[in-house]
């Protein structure tokens, strides 16, 4: 048993008089494709060993109580009456998705719960994505809804959107509730058709280093590309296809015909999604083969694009993917998730981690004067019942 099942199977216990049903949804990785999902474009994420863990079961009233180990805290929730909790900022997580299912026509029965979880909290893995995918399937699973795994996602993200305030993308939740171990999955983000592609690392490892700062440029940079994006895409359908449906799916040549036309700086961001989104196609060839150095290359190539073209880098993540590069036991490495900080994505030959992780660790505390944290991950099942 997990030890962390055995700790919400405790808490709960103590606490409540039924058996609960146990819960596991997981966090998530993206090995290529950032800044794509809101162009229309493909990702590449996989679900890793990190994940939520709940105790979950009907309550004997409508009021239900809500514990999280990790936040020492508890919150008694009236069903008939879900609004937004300011107190308890962690539960909104929770209440936003049974807002959602009520939404929807359901009404939500009234459960206890316990949650605990292994994602370390700011560190780009989707900890919150997870705990509200496996609040969901928990619902859908004591009501009997019937919702498919698509469905769920769908209703997480509008949780996200709507009760939290969040304007995400629908990657996260879609791993979370997809993922399948020893895979990736390539989800296409406006259609969301996905299809799962071997991850056989063999003697590698998936290593993030946390670089240990988030610089208070993400969201009106974040805007700003957006803003960008659809001023290239707009271009390109009055110059060239007004039926073009994304970013994504401007063909290359459109791209060089332009370069002496369009805005410098939009012409980069143009450039850096319609590379990227056939990086993930290419990419997944080299996963379909087993070619695990051209894979590695090409994240290393989303990296530069990030930096260069997409301008979402900073000194400190750039510090870290440089400092690798002429490591031969790294495949690859680039910044994961919006950028301006968090964590770098590598893949290190397994025997090697320890050394370079302690090698790099040294130099950025040197140059930076941060403790750098580093997280082993390996790919995990979908959220499901725990057995």
């Amino acid at each position: 048993m997990h030890p962390l099942v055995s700790q919400v199977s405790q808490i709960f216990e103590a606490n409540f008089s039924s058996d609960p049903l146990f819960i596991r949804a997981p966090g998530r990785i993206n090995l290529i494709g950032e800044h794509t999902d809101y162009n229309g474009g493909l990702v590449l994420p996989a679900a890793i060993d990190k994940a939520t863990f709940l105790a979950v079961a009907p309550a004997s009233s409508h009021i239900g109580t809500i514990i999280s180990i990790d936040m020492s805290d508890r919150l008694s929730v009236d069903f008939n009456a879900i609004s937004h909790t300011p107190e308890h900022p962690w539960a909104n997580y929770v209440l936003g998705v049974i807002d959602q299912f009520n939404q929807a026509g359901h009404s939500v029965t009234a459960f206890d719960c316990v949650i605990a979880g292994d994602i370390p909290i700011g560190s780009g893995l989707s900890s919150s994505a997870s705990l509200e995918s496996a609040i969901a399937f928990a619902i859908n699973h004591l009501q009997q809804l019937n919702y498919s795994t698509k469905d769920l996602a769908l209703l997480v993200q509008k949780a996200e959107n709507h009760f939290i305030g969040v304007q995400c993308g629908i990657m996260d939740m879609f791993a979370s509730i997809h993922g399948k171990a020893q895979h990736v999955m390539r989800l296409n983000c406006e259609t969301l058709e996905y299809t799962y592609f071997p991850l056989n690392l063999g003697d590698y490892s998936i290593v993030l280093l946390d670089s240990g700062v988030k610089h208070n440029l993400v969201a009106s940079e974040y805007n700003l590309r957006r803003q960008q994006c659809n001023a290239g895409l707009q271009y390109f359908r009055e110059h060239f296809d007004a039926a073009l449906p994304n970013l994504s799916q401007v063909p290359h040549h459109y791209l060089l015909e332009s370069k002496q036309i369009l805005d410098p700086i939009i012409y980069q961001r143009c450039q850096y999604v319609i590379e990227e989104n056939q990086r993930i196609l290419s990419g997944c060839d080299d996963l379909a083969s087993g070619n695990l150095h051209a894979f590695g290359l090409k994240m290393t190539a989303t990296h530069q694009g990030l930096r260069h073209l997409y301008q979402v880098s900073c000194p400190e993540l750039d510090f870290l993917v440089d400092a690798l590069l002429p490591e031969e036991a790294v495949l690859g490495s680039r910044l994961m998730g919006g950028g301006f900080g968090g964590c770098t994505i590598n893949l290190i030959k397994t025997d090697q981690v320890d050394r370079i992780f302690y090698t790099i660790a040294v130099q950025y505390l040197k140059h930076t004067g941060i403790i750098l944290k580093m997280h082993s991950v390996s790919t995990a099942n979908g959220v499901g019942v725990y057995a």
